[in-house]
């Protein structure tokens, strides 16, 4: 009877237990950061956002994902299978509207803004043995676009539809990663890389030190004739990478950081406040994030999240 009676206490007190923790389970919060390729500047920079958030956040479970970058990570938010993600500004705005041919079959309107982030630069490299110089060098050659519907990949078609060429004019189009396409470059089984993203990436940083190479300029008419405003003229300043003696011109597009609304309006501001506080830790990751301006951040092509907002207008950037 006693020993009847000592497992009804047990299994009262586990009853106990178990009702204790679920409000402690029910307020754990997942975030999962999407990014891209791993020699890219969104992995280390989503790196760098799931530790802040892991110190900042009260029961946050971060992770970090990589992926094909800026289609791929709009359509998981829109499907919910992440929380925030870091994406270009010009398919950003093919999401919202439901372009097709960018990847979004239809328009992926639970989408909301965080912040505008820093600029993505779009950087073609070639090795300086193949002879290019120009954009009309191009033609003929072997070149890798990036991933399939990649950010970079979208920003490739653009570019090169503008100085009048389209992937037929070449022998040969790989869709890799940036690390990739840096590999098969060095084994000279590719003469010319386009990547779209931050100044000083490690995939052409790496590539710049493995072998001569050559950054073909984007002049401005060039990027004019793109015909999207989220295409802006830039500068690759002297010196990025190893052999680049003189600044070349080039397009940029603003970056952004996007999440679903879904998301609670609690997490996203703490999400948003935390990165701000913490700049530092995020240009570490990356030296990209050094052009990242809470005073601009507050301009997207998509809506804000309520989260968002509200820091935004708690430090003033908003009214």
């Amino acid at each position: 009877m006693k020993l009847g009676v000592f497992r009804r206490v047990l299994a009262l007190s586990a009853s106990v237990a178990l009702l204790a923790s679920a409000p402690a389970q029910a307020q754990q919060q997942f975030i999962n950061v999407l990014t891209g390729g791993t020699s890219g500047v969104y992995y280390p920079l989503g790196v760098a956002l799931s530790q802040i958030y892991g110190k900042a956040i009260p029961n946050a479970k971060t992770s970090v994902q990589a992926t094909k970058a800026s289609a791929e990570n709009l359509n998981l938010l829109q499907a919910g299978r992440g929380e925030i993600a870091f994406t270009l500004g010009d398919a950003l705005s093919d999401a919202w509207k439901g372009n097709a041919e960018a990847g979004f079959k239809t328009p992926l309107k639970k989408l909301r803004a965080v912040a505008g982030i820093y600029p993505n630069y779009i950087q073609i490299v070639a090795t300086a043995e193949s002879g290019i110089k120009t954009l009309a060098d191009l033609k003929g050659k072997r070149i890798s676009v990036g991933a399939a519907r990649s950010g970079t990949e979208l920003n490739a078609r653009a570019i090169l539809k503008a100085a009048g060429l389209s992937y037929d004019d070449f022998s040969k189009v790989e869709y890799l990663p940036f690390g990739e396409s840096v590999e098969l470059m060095k084994n000279r089984q590719l003469d010319v890389t386009l990547q779209s993203a931050g100044l000083g990436v490690a995939s052409l940083r790496d590539l710049a030190t493995s072998v001569p190479v050559t950054v073909v300029p984007i002049p401005h008419d060039v990027v004019l004739k793109v015909g999207d405003p989220a295409y802006q003229s830039g500068v690759i300043p002297a010196k990025t990478y190893e052999g680049q003696n003189q600044n070349v011109p080039t397009a940029y597009i603003q970056n952004f950081l996007v999440t679903h609304e879904g998301v609670p309006a609690d997490t996203v501001y703490a999400m948003t406040k935390s990165m701000f506080e913490h700049l530092d830790q995020m240009a570490a990751a990356h030296a990209a994030a050094k052009q990242i301006r809470r005073e601009a951040a507050a301009t997207a092509p998509i809506p804000l999240h309520p989260g968002a907002e509200r820091y935004y207008k708690e430090v003033g950037v908003l009214k």
